[in-house]
Parts: structure tokens; sequence; C-alpha cells
């Protein structure tokens, strides 16, 4: 009688589009609630011109709290959360596929490789999501009332109002082009962002695997390398962030030159006007905003994940 053999495996769900889409969108909403009042802080800050206050970002907060109640902290947070949802799914999805064409015919993406696929999500997510829905959250963040004195004007006097008013409001006053003002450095941003971000996410995650001799992480392994990848982007980049605030914040008037037009003109301006040092305003809260979101993103991410496509 032939001995008999065990079935073999099940195999596992195939990793669908659609189902990067979903892990990415979860992470992005889980990210958002988190995180928003440290973006808040990191705009008030970078917006401050020349002459203008110098406190950290803890006393930032104290500040907006007491002049505009904790509400104050999560100004523009729907039209995050209308933008980062997506853009999440997008990048994630979309560092997918872009790992796929680039992939050798082993199926082995290589660290230089994993960096192209990296700059092409991040490219991608800022012209599709991150230029129109940044300029819709800058415009409500940077509003007198929510930035300086919120009991200066009446509710009557709020020009905008959540993601979707703001959005047609600027259309109709500056024309369909003032949505991608900043496009420019918001992909340099994200390209450079995410070819970081990916790069050393995937390259400390194969090496911790390699180490332990685990067959797959931990979620505060995935928490923790999440953290320390998004931090390393923001040091270099921190500039283009400050040029696209400035150039998002900006509203096109009839007969009017805009301030900054284009980042070769923005940055001369603000070192001539501000100092070198303004190029790096709001690098703590960023980093602060950040570091934490990067973590909960590929944490919730890697565990979203995990479930859709090994059913556990």
């Amino acid at each position: 009688m032939p001995p008999t053999q065990d079935p073999p495996p099940a195999p596992k769900p195939r990793k669908t589009l659609l189902k990067h889409l979903v892990a990415g969108g979860a992470a992005g909403l889980m990210e958002s609630s988190v995180c928003h009042p440290l973006d808040t802080i990191k705009t008030r800050m970078q917006n401050r011109g020349a002459g203008g206050s110098t406190t950290g970002p803890i006393t930032t907060a104290v500040q907006m709290v007491k002049k505009g109640g904790v509400t104050s902290l999560y100004k523009g947070l729907t039209a995050v959360q209308c933008g980062i949802v997506p853009k999440m799914a997008i990048r994630f999805s979309s560092f997918e596929q872009y790992k796929l064409l680039l992939a050798d015919k082993d199926g082995k993406v290589s660290t230089m490789r994993t960096l192209t696929a990296g700059i092409m999500a991040g490219t991608t997510e800022a012209l599709l999501v991150v230029t129109p829905a940044e300029v819709c959250k800058i415009r409500i963040q940077s509003q007198y009332h929510s930035m300086m004195d919120p009991m200066a004007m009446s509710s009557s006097d709020i020009k905008y109002r959540n993601a979707i008013q703001t959005a047609m409001l600027v259309v109709k006053e500056e024309g369909p082009g003032a949505l991608w003002k900043g496009a420019g450095p918001t992909v340099l941003r994200q390209a450079s962002n995410q070819g970081i971000n990916f790069t050393t996410y995937q390259s400390m995650k194969r090496k911790w695997l390699e180490y332990s001799k685990q067959s797959e992480l931990a979620p505060w392994q995935h928490l923790l390398m999440g953290g320390l990848s998004g931090g390393v982007g923001p040091l270099f980049n921190n500039p283009l962030d400050v040029v696209k605030t400035r150039m998002q914040r900006q509203q096109q008037v009839k007969g009017q030159d805009l301030k900054y037009p284009s980042i070769a003109s923005a940055l001369p301006t603000i070192v001539r006007e501000e100092g070198v040092a303004a190029l790096w305003k709001g690098i703590m809260p960023r980093l602060m905003r950040i570091m934490p979101g990067q973590a909960i993103t590929f944490m919730t991410y890697e565990r979203v994940s995990k479930m859709l496509f090994d059913g556990k």
C-alpha cells in the first residue's frame, strides 16, 4: 500500500490591485485621524512671515487651543481625509504595480528599482490627489479666524468651511488650475519622500527578517520601521514643503502678481526676506507629524494586507 501524502497547501489569496487599494485606504484613514493636529501646527508655523512669532510647536498648540478650542487643531481634517484615504490607496497600490513592472525575470526587485518605484508612486499620488487636497486643506487652516484670533470673525465671515466647498470656491474664483498650485514642489516632495520612505522601509524589513530568522514581523516592528523610514525624507526636502505651503496659500487676484509664482522664485525670495533657516520652518512639527504617521500607516497597511491576502 503506497504511503499517503499530505494534501498540498491551499493557495494564498491573490494579491489584487483592489486589495492593495483597500489596505492603503485603511492605513490613510487611521493615520489622519490620529496625527492631524500636528499637521495643523506645522502649517501655522510655516505660514509665519519675516518678523512673525518664533514660538515652538508646543507653545503654538497651546495658544491655538486657548484661542479657538481643541477643534482648532482639527481645522482642515475633512479635506485631509478626503485626500489621504485615496492618496494612501494610490500610493501603496501604485508602488506594488510599479514593483511588478520593474522586477527582474525571477520576480526580485533591487534596491535601486525599489527607489524608482517609490519615486513613481510619489509622483502619481502628488498629481492625482495630494496637490488639490492640500490646496484646500491649507486654505482652510490658514484662515485668519483659525490661525490667529478666532474671536475676531463671526461664522458668517468664514470663507472656507470644508473640502468640497473650498474646492468649488477656488475653482469659481481662480479657475480649475488653482487646485494644482504648488504642483511642482509637491511632486518633488512626494517623489523624494516615497522613494526614500519605501526604500528605507523595505531594506530594514528585509534585514530584520534575515537577522531574526522570522517568517514575518510583529506589528510593533512594522510600527518602529515605519516611523524611522518616515523621518529620513523630511530632513532633506523640508525647503520644498515650505515653498509648497507658501505657493498653495496664495490667492490669485486679477491684476496682481503672485509673490511666489514658482519654486525658482520662491526659494530666493524666502531666503532674502527671512534667511536660510526659514526653509526649515516647521521641521520639528513635520517630523512629529510624519514619523508617527508613517509608523501607524505601515503597521496598519501590513495588518490589513495580512487579513486580506492571508485570511488571518
